[in-house]
């Protein structure tokens, strides 16, 4: 998420990253600052929209609702990542790169990781996807 300042406050999320899953989760359920902010604030995650729980002893728990899946939610300590500025953010090295900017808009960064070409702006498809 874009801060006023230009530094961005950005979590890890670890689950399908491609514009083809998250870009459309975000921009369908997360298309507010207040609901970006709630997003971030609690933290990495483990799926960015899911109703099942962490596996457990007894197995995998469903939570019985749709939502973030935050590590917090088995006992993690996660908190968000302060870059000073969106060249910082661009070199932590993910795969794809997402960013909430100051206008309220979700823009996409693939980063290329597996080819020598630079970050670029990739379209998110349209459409909702889930619940």
């Amino acid at each position: 998420m874009e801060l006023s300042d230009g530094s961005i406050l950005s979590i890890y999320s670890h689950y399908d990253n491609y514009p083809e899953w998250a870009g459309r989760i975000l921009r369908t359920h997360y298309n507010t600052r207040e609901k970006v902010e709630a997003l971030v604030d609690s933290g990495d995650v483990s799926c960015l929209w899911t109703d099942s729980g962490f596996y457990t002893s007894e197995g995998k728990t469903q939570r019985g609702y749709y939502g973030p899946l935050h590590y917090s939610e088995r006992g993690e300590d996660c908190p968000p990542h302060l870059d000073k500025n969106l060249e910082e953010y661009l070199s932590d090295g993910e795969e794809y790169a997402y960013v909430y900017t100051k206008n309220n808009e979700w823009v996409c960064y693939n980063m290329n990781q597996f080819n020598d070409k630079e970050p670029e702006i990739v379209p998110i498809p349209s459409g909702a996807l889930m619940v």
